[in-house]
């Protein structure tokens, strides 16, 4: 949906809302896709949410909104509704989106919800339930449609036929006697051979595949490489659990991504933030700014360290903000190319070094020609200050080695967290700046220092 288009339907909604016209406001929704209706709920008063939603009189067209919803919109449309009424919007969704909306909603809830289903769909959600959200257990679906070796191509087009539930059947897995996972087809391939062949004459029998707690984020890079429509789970022991399709690796990349531009920012991870109240958006970004408050802190002490050498000599004052701004802004893009690399599996261990010594490299590139730039601007332009020349030297070198260090520590710090183990999106922004800050500010005074008194 475009823009302008958004903009014309929310206006319509809101005009039918303000005037009662509920009989219009039905016809409306079953225009509009349920992905839609979800992005256009976030801009809706809470009072406009509950009236449209009770509208919405079509059981699945309502369950594949809710699997739309952002959390925060959903926990509010849910959070009053009867167990019962859930569980009936439940059974319209794949077994995957009920896992979710479960895990989402407040823990007495859950369990008064799986009390009140039967026993076999409660066992299979809470076995779902069991793996982490963020999980290649947490997003699969159950049940995928598998065979056994010896069963014909023409046999597994007939199972194909009447499978009724089956939530995008783009391959076909094989299973031995063991029901242990040997090989997988994909439905072109089992259209293009001979019906009497059996499966474990046609299938591919090197299957790429994952453990049901291989985090979310291997798994898209995984079936990104591969160019596959889904990614089978097994156990341990090779068994096939279910499979990840593409439209949850689709909603992976996109929630990973957003991770890590908001952590990169230094506004936390939390993707619904714009949802949140004001206060607490603003709490959650506290913490995260205390690292710049700090790193300002420092850098007020380091320069009044330096009282008496800039009370002599004013000019330096004036470029103080350029040389920690050029140092954090290339430090900033160092850090974010280095864990873009990371994430998409572009650099890996063995590349740290050449990664770390290009970014250096570049750092003194950029630096020498800013400096450059820089200090012939201080001497043209403040050619009557006493002493402008070494001023002039002072700049250059001191923007030079702090674009220099910057890249250097842009690169440094998300790829040491990341051979900690520890989410390297959070070594940007703040950190990043502010340790350019603190070093760019030193250095171009104690260069000072020396050159000028």
């Amino acid at each position: 949906m475009l823009d302008h288009e958004f903009m014309i339907l929310l206006d319509t909604y809101r005009r039918l809302i303000h005037r009662n016209a509920h009989s219009n406001i039905k016809k409306m929704i079953v225009k509009t896709h349920p992905a839609d209706l979800a992005a256009l709920f976030r801009s809706f008063a809470d009072i406009e949410r509950e009236e449209i939603f009770n509208l919405i009189t079509d059981s699945s067209y309502k369950a594949e909104f809710l699997t739309e919803l952002d959390r925060a919109i959903l926990l509010e449309l849910l959070e009053n509704m009867p167990p019962k009424s859930i569980i009936s919007l439940l059974k319209e969704m794949a077994p995957d989106d009920q896992a979710d909306i479960l895990a989402q909603l407040p823990e007495e809830v859950g369990k008064k919800v799986l009390e009140l289903m039967s026993t076999a769909d409660s066992e299979d959600l809470e076995e779902l339930m069991m793996y982490p959200p963020d999980t290649a257990g947490g997003i699969m679906v159950p049940l995928p449609l598998k065979m056994k070796e010896e069963d014909t191509v023409q046999d597994a087009i007939n199972t194909i036929h009447e499978q009724k539930n089956l939530e995008m059947v783009f391959y076909i897995y094989v299973e031995d006697e063991n029901e242990k996972l040997t090989g997988v087809l994909s439905l072109r391939q089992l259209l293009m051979v001979e019906p009497q062949k059996k499966l474990k004459d046609v299938m591919i029998t090197r299957v790429i595949s994952v453990q049901p707690d291989t985090d979310q984020e291997e798994v898209a890079r995984i079936t990104g490489r591969y160019n596959f429509l889904a990614l089978p789970v097994v156990d341990r022991h090779n068994k096939l659990l279910g499979i990840v399709t593409v439209d949850d690796i689709i909603d992976v990349i996109r929630e990973e991504a957003t991770e890590d531009f908001l952590q990169m920012a230094g506004v936390g991870k939390d993707r619904e933030i714009l949802l949140k109240p004001t206060f607490e958006a603003a709490k959650i970004r506290f913490p995260w700014l205390f690292a710049t408050f700090i790193g300002g802190f420092a850098v007020s002490l380091i320069v009044m360290g330096f009282n008496e050498l800039i009370s002599k000599f004013v000019i330096l004052a004036a470029f103080m903000p350029i040389v920690a701004g050029m140092g954090g802004n290339v430090g900033t893009q160092s850090s974010t190319i280095t864990v873009r690399g990371i994430a998409t599996g572009r650099i890996n261990i063995k590349q740290i070094l050449k990664v770390l010594f290009g970014q250096m490299r570049i750092g003194m590139i950029l630096g020498f020609a800013y400096g450059i730039l820089l200090g012939v601007f201080a001497v043209v332009f403040h050619i009557h200050q006493a002493n402008i020349l070494n001023m002039g030297i002072t700049i250059s070198i001191s923007l030079m080695l702090a674009m220099s260090l910057s890249a250097t520590m842009g690169t440094l710090i998300p790829v040491t967290l990341h051979r900690l183990n520890i989410d390297p999106a959070i070594a940007t922004g703040p950190i990043v700046t502010t340790v350019s800050d603190i070093f760019g500010i030193s250095i171009y005074l104690i260069i000072a220092s020396f050159l000028l008194v």
